[in-house]
């Protein structure tokens, strides 16, 4: 199952009640949505509404029928089992590649924003950012991850020359198995100006 299909099932499943329509398709051989729907006293709209929503994800068989010559539906449970797995790898951005680790950054001159270091330790807890002017001005925080922060503790100052990110890595005894993070909080703060990059 898709993202897009479990935020559908999860958006039903935790209706008030759904409990109550599944219990008749438990029990039931096919139920249409009138029928579920006279039967909780709910209103058709409602009961419709969630069975072609779980008919959509797979959850139910929809089974169209005639009765005198006007179609309906007629819905089953394709498991009784609802089992959910959610593949994330498709979330995996290919484009921060180790191609990126060569990439050359330093701190910005005049970027305004404010690193805040930890308390018991050489690492940034925090980078704060102000987005917009004057009235509109607001501040953007962001909380790192510990490897993030002790990358950032180690970014060269503006007036220093610039590092490559892989050393800059290597000097704040960062592990490659968190380059993802680290080149997210990267992109993020060059696109804020935060940070400057040279190719």
């Amino acid at each position: 199952m898709d993202l897009k299909k479990a935020a559908i099932f999860g958006t039903y499943i935790s209706k008030d009640y759904a409990e109550d329509i599944l219990r008749l398709l438990v029990n039931y051989q096919d139920i249409s949505a009138s029928e579920a729907a006279s039967r909780l006293n709910l209103h058709i709209r409602t009961v419709q509404d969630f069975l072609e929503a779980l008919a959509s994800v797979g959850i139910l068989r929809r089974e169209e029928v005639y009765e005198k010559k006007r179609p309906y539906n007629r819905y089953t449970l394709s498991d009784p089992r609802i089992k959910i797995d959610i593949d994330l790898d498709f979330l995996l951005d290919v484009k921060k590649s180790a191609g990126q680790l060569s990439l050359k950054i330093k701190e910005r001159k005049n970027a305004g924003a404010r690193f805040t270091t930890a308390r018991y330790d050489q690492w940034i807890s925090s980078v704060a950012i102000w987005i917009g002017e004057g009235r509109e001005r607001k501040e953007r925080k962001i909380n790192l991850t510990i490897p993030q922060g002790k990358f950032l503790f180690n970014l060269p100052f503006p007036s220093a020359e610039p590092q490559s990110i892989s050393s800059i890595m290597k000097k704040a005894k960062v592990s490659n198995e968190h380059v993802k993070e680290i080149l997210d909080i990267v992109e993020v703060l060059i696109e804020y100006k935060v940070i400057e990059s040279f190719y």
